[in-house]
């Protein structure tokens, strides 16, 4: 089959020509008919086979013919899981809508909204998004989803492993009931297999390999190390000169800037890429990586969603997963569209438990290279393997509670004579409003028989003062204020105001 046999609109022919490709994938030759005719889909395909191409030229052909020169509302939306994966995918658009008057954009997060909000009210025909950036534009009132007709899920089960599927039902109560629904997935979890459920109305299936195959023209070597020569191994692997392009994954983000410390040491340039980096370093680390300017890239597995590279020549596994689907799409990123790769595996003692379960998963054993300078020498687990298990969260939280210190005990100091002085007898302490009544009694001196009888005092009666009588003439005010304002200022006073009486 070829893409004339596709009934593709001769500019989206000449699109791929210039790519270079001169047949469809098999995900394509099977996904791109039926969504040409508007059914959904369901596709489960590994990475690496092309099914950004099955989703992406169906939606340039069906919008072709309805967009006009004025402003439309987005027709198409295509909602991803990572920021890196956004790109490639508006990428794919930029190359396969070359010919065609479409825009189209994308947004996500970790940078600032401006320029995004800006290209939207240009006016946007199909929109690459990541949930959280989407939600919060939408809140915000500079997007509408009310007039989409295709709607694409890429990598549903990432969404899930990542939390966002939460996300991701908040888009879709966003959007119109009747519409068109493309879902693609690498695996298909039980919980995404409800969500399609829900979504999708009489799709289309479309699986090209089982779910758990790793992509057979991919050499797969492991290496039985110690954990603390693995980054002695990783530059003892990239002395072969051949392997010019290397993406090393690891679990976590620490460990991705630690490699890169130990190689930069070591002289050979690599840089990271993870969540904590921000978007432009993101972007700057992989530019670099493409462009051949730095031979290593250290990833964790949600930043290397959406890398793809040509020609990739190899994957190690600084660390070994422990979800085993996870394997299969680290060393996908190598062996693209056919062509052959390597993947290296590292694997110490506490990593052979998530060896078996990959195994098991591929339904092959991985290769094992005895034969190099850093071999297997430790047998038991590593003293944080070997810690208790954790308690249970109420015992957790007790011993997270302050504890009173107890008081320090001052250094005892050589002991001076002190003058012995009579100290008065401590009066019990009393209500405030007794207090007030009645003040208390002075307690009875030791030694006496008798008490001393309280006497009560009374005020002496004290003769009125005797005060001048006024002037019987009134006082009049010399002011230099008009007669209005000298009244208001007399009433301010509290006299009264009395007209002088005119004489004769």
């Amino acid at each position: 089959m070829t893409f004339q046999d596709l009934q593709l609109l001769p500019q989206l022919l000449r699109a791929v020509e210039d790519l270079g490709y001169e047949a469809p994938s098999p995900i394509q030759a099977q996904a791109i008919p039926p969504a040409l005719a508007g059914r959904d889909l369901v596709g489960c395909a590994q990475t690496g086979t092309g099914k950004t191409a099955a989703f992406a030229i169906p939606i340039l052909q069906r919008l072709n013919g309805q967009v006009g020169k004025t402003h439309t509302p987005i027709r198409a939306l295509v909602l991803t899981p990572t920021r890196e994966l956004a790109l490639q995918i508006k990428e794919s658009f930029d190359q396969y809508g070359k010919y065609l008057p479409i825009r189209h954009t994308v947004i996500f997060g970790g940078v600032g909204q401006g320029p995004q909000v800006e290209a939207l009210q240009k006016g946007v025909d199909v929109l690459v998004a990541t949930p959280g950036r989407l939600n919060d534009l939408c809140n915000q009132g500079f997007i509408d989803l009310t007039h989409i007709e295709t709607f694409v899920l890429d990598e549903a089960d990432r969404m899930l492993d990542m939390g966002f599927i939460h996300d991701v039902k908040k888009v879709i109560a966003r959007l119109p009931k009747k519409r068109q629904t493309l879902l693609f997935s690498a695996t298909m979890p039980q919980e995404i297999a409800d969500l399609s459920k829900t979504i999708l109305v009489k799709p289309a299936r479309v699986e090209v390999t089982p779910q758990s195959s790793t992509v057979e023209a991919i050499e797969q070597r492991l290496y039985k190390v110690d954990k603390g020569n693995k980054k002695l191994l990783l530059q003892f692997v990239l002395a072969d000169k051949s392997l010019d392009s290397v993406l090393v994954f690891t679990n976590t983000k620490h460990g991705a800037d630690r490699v890169v410390k130990d190689l930069t040491r070591a002289g050979i340039p690599a840089m990271a890429i993870h969540g904590n980096k921000g978007q432009t370093a993101r972007i700057r680390a992989l530019d670099s990586f493409k462009s051949g300017e730095i031979r290593v890239l250290v990833a964790t597995d949600i930043a290397a969603r959406g890398i793809d590279v040509a020609e990739l020549a190899c994957v190690v596994n600084y660390e070994l997963p422990n979800v085993p689907e996870t394997y299969v799409h680290r060393i996908g990123r190598t062996g693209r569209a056919g062509r052959g790769g390597l993947a290296v595996s590292f694997c110490n003692y506490d990593e052979l438990a998530y060896l078996k379960d990959i195994e098991k998963l591929i339904k092959k054993k991985v290769p094992v290279v005895e034969d190099h300078p850093w071999p297997m020498e430790i047998f038991e687990a590593t003293p944080k393997a070997q810690r208790p298990p954790r308690p249970p969260r109420a015992e957790r939280q007790q011993a997270a509670q302050p504890k009173t210190k107890p008081a320090e005990k001052a250094p005892k100091q050589p002991q001076k004579p002190v003058l012995a002085v009579e100290q008065p007898p401590v009066q019990p302490k009393m209500p405030k409003a007794a207090a007030r009544r009645d003040p208390p009694r002075p307690a009875p001196q030791a030694g006496t028989e008798k008490s001393i009888p309280r006497t009560e005092t009374k005020p002496i009666p004290l003769p009125a003062p005797v005060l001048p009588d006024p002037p019987k003439s009134p006082v009049r005010r010399i002011s230099s204020d008009p007669p209005r304002v000298g009244r208001l200022m007399a009433f301010a006073d509290g006299r009264k105001h009395r007209k002088p009486r005119r004489k004769g």
